[in-house]
């Protein structure tokens, strides 16, 4: 349960966190030929329902009398984001981590594993991770890079409604969105923690892993590291370009000490601080602009 009191983001907008790279990288997927017709295959083979089965069929659902202390982690952190509470469930995954899904019906699945990876307080950031996704309107493309792209990889040309340069142009497009939609999930997690250590140690637990000298995990060192990283010289950045193109360009979240470093600086600008105080875009204010 709560261990204090949380500043709740009474009409919060999902622009008020929304990165920018984060929204020129939707826009240039939504520039992507054949983006649409993608979109509408997705509804009309109905795949957006055949997975919110799947994941009910092998899954828990959280409720008041299924995991109380998780679903009452759950229930503060969406009225610290002022949201309706999408359906929780646990599924048994031995490697920690968590998804947002649904389109019609959105639904957050948190791993067995990050719960014994993660402190309550941590728990936190994870489930405003989860629900930042859904408040920045992520989950329709989500939901169809998590179907169709592992589908239009295995079969590139012969995918029937994309040609073999469209289908790579698409896939790079997705991934690269993919990629910093989580930049903006992570302050949305921020956003319910609302203590910076605590989510960057969120970050450092996943990175990391569950394991025994969890408890010699340190903070400072991981955040060294993330900088070290961003501030890499010449060489150490042609192996980062390298790195992408051999793998990181089709990773679906960015790499956790990059995270961990964006976050950082995003509550170094103040932007948090502001929207902590009350100055931020609300719903009404978004739906009209």
């Amino acid at each position: 349960m709560p261990e204090r009191e949380r500043v709740v983001l009474t009409g919060i907008a999902g622009d008020a966190f929304l990165a920018e790279a984060d929204r020129r990288a939707l826009e240039g997927l939504q520039r992507v030929p054949l983006m649409p017709q993608l979109i509408r295959k997705f509804s009309d083979l109905g795949l957006d329902r055949w997975f919110y089965c799947t994941n009910m069929s092998m899954s828990v659902r959280v409720g008041p009398n299924q995991f109380k202390t998780v679903y009452g982690i759950f229930q503060e952190s969406c009225r610290t984001l002022d949201m309706p509470e999408p359906e929780l469930y646990i599924t048994s995954n031995p490697f920690p981590n968590a998804f947002a899904g649904g389109v019609e019906r959105p639904f957050i699945t948190l791993r067995s594993a990050v719960l014994d990876t993660m402190s309550d307080e941590q728990m936190y950031h994870l489930i405003g991770h989860e629900l930042g996704h859904i408040k920045c309107g992520h989950l329709l493309y989500r939901m169809v890079a998590r179907v169709l792209m592992p589908l239009m990889r295995a079969l590139g040309r012969r995918f029937p409604i994309v040609g073999d340069a469209a289908a790579i142009a698409l896939i790079f497009a997705f991934y690269e969105w993919l990629r910093q939609a989580e930049i903006s999930a992570d302050r949305g997690g921020l956003l319910v923690s609302q203590d910076l250590d605590t989510s960057l140690r969120a970050n450092l637990a996943l990175a990391a892993g569950p394991s025994r000298f969890a408890h010699e995990a340190d903070l400072d060192a991981f955040m060294e590291q993330a900088r070290a990283y961003q501030e890499a010289g010449p060489l150490d950045q042609l192996g980062k370009v390298i790195l992408f193109f051999v793998h990181t360009g089709t990773f679906t979240h960015p790499m956790p000490v990059h995270r961990a470093q964006q976050l950082e600086k995003w509550a170094e600008t103040g932007a948090y601080r502001k929207i902590i105080r009350g100055i931020y875009k609300r719903e009404e204010a978004a739906a009209k602009a």
